[in-house]
């Protein structure tokens, strides 16, 4: 019986010590990695971005950022990989988790549209140079990201008769595009405001999971997409990029 009790605690000593390793990771450099199961959203740089640069790296696939880190907090994985901004708001709501220090190139998000749509894509640079040269850029920047952030920022609209422009978007990567209530709102939706407005017309966006927005686009009714979406290789063969409007970098969240 003794026998028996003595092989039963070491049972659940060793259990708990697995537990134990599970609940605190420390990650500083990319070897720190290799071995753990790290979620992210699907089709995104940060899926992308895991798979190409680290084999050894069970990579965990889900719609959302917020998806990936209740399964962080839950222990069911061990680190969630996903752009700078999204992951700062997903900490300031979530107390048990925060940012690893460790850190990655910076990459560059652009609005897509349809391989060799020259007159919309001329439309949407020039509306983001427009916006960086009278202040707007700016504006909106405080209103989304600021220090005082209030996550409004109101557009001019054009007439109710005006044709439609369509804008797909994922609306889970705050502050650049979120739901409030009913309403899609966020960064990349007052920029696709303001590319409507300057090519007169109706703003329309369509919320869509991420991995969807570019075949919507090219065999469906999207005519551009705002998305936090990185420029890469890959997505250059199949749609054309805006000139840059915001850069980023990949940052991997843990529990504390």
């Amino acid at each position: 019986m003794k026998r028996l009790f003595f092989i039963a605690l070491i049972i659940s000593v060793a259990l708990c010590l697995v537990n134990c390793s599970k609940n605190k990771i420390i990650i500083n450099t990319t070897n720190d990695l290799n071995g753990l199961s790290i979620g992210c959203q699907s089709g995104t740089t940060s899926e992308f971005f895991l798979r190409e640069n680290f084999p050894n790296v069970n990579v965990v696939l889900f719609q959302t950022g917020n998806d990936a880190s209740l399964a962080l907090k839950n222990k069911k994985i061990d680190a969630v990989m996903i752009d700078e901004l999204p992951a700062k708001e997903i900490v300031k709501e979530n107390k048990d988790l925060t940012i690893s220090k460790l850190k990655f190139p910076k990459e560059e998000y652009a609005v897509a549209v349809k391989k060799g749509d020259k007159e919309l894509l001329d439309s949407i640079n020039n509306t983001i140079t427009r916006i960086k040269n009278d202040g707007t850029f700016l504006k909106m920047m405080e209103a989304f990201m600021g220090k005082d952030a209030v996550a409004e920022f109101e557009v001019e609209s054009v007439s109710s008769d005006a044709p439609r422009i369509f804008m797909g978007t994922n609306a889970s990567f705050p502050p650049f595009e979120f739901t409030r209530g009913t309403d899609v709102v966020g960064f990349d939706i007052a920029l696709g405001q303001c590319i409507a407005l300057d090519c007169g017309k109706r703003f329309k966006v369509i919320d869509m999971a991420f991995n969807s927005v570019i075949e919507a686009m090219i065999y469906g009714p999207i005519d551009f997409v705002a998305a936090g979406m990185t420029i890469t290789e890959e997505r250059k063969k199949i749609v054309d990029f805006s000139i840059p409007y915001y850069t980023s970098h990949q940052v991997v969240i843990i529990r504390k």
